[in-house]
């Protein structure tokens, strides 16, 4: 067994898709409309599906935003500097919402922003086994 993807649904597939492609470096991978369900998935990652997990983005096209509610927590990427990669999203235009440092109670670095729907993503340094 293996993860293959989580879904995010979105207001804005178009201001989504540009946020995970260009201020986080992933690629988009597929995307599709289904008139008669009156939605569009695209897939978004860092690899291709075959060998990676990935993100569905899912916009209803009648929702304009959504709750984001209090079970969901935050999707988590490695970067090899997440003091670096901050910078780099906040100068492509991306929200810190967490300044890179150390966790609190533990020695590993980590920061992190928003999509433009809310949802929160960590950066997190390379393990170090803490």
């Amino acid at each position: 067994m293996r993860l293959l993807h989580t879904m995010l649904r979105v207001g804005d597939l178009d201001k989504s898709i540009a946020f995970y492609t260009e201020v986080l470096g992933m690629t988009l991978l597929r995307r599709k409309d289904y008139p008669e369900g009156r939605f569009t998935l695209a897939f978004v990652g860092f690899g291709n599906e075959a060998e990676n997990s990935v993100l569905e983005l899912t916009h209803n096209w009648d929702t304009a935003s959504y709750e984001l509610g209090t079970g969901y927590g935050h999707i988590a990427i490695e970067v090899n500097d997440v003091y670096k990669a901050c910078e780099q999203i906040r100068e492509s235009g991306g929200k810190v919402v967490r300044e890179a440092g150390p966790m609190l109670h533990g020695a590993s670095i980590l920061a992190f922003v928003e999509d433009p729907d809310g949802y929160k993503i960590e950066l997190l340094s390379p393990s170090r086994g803490d």
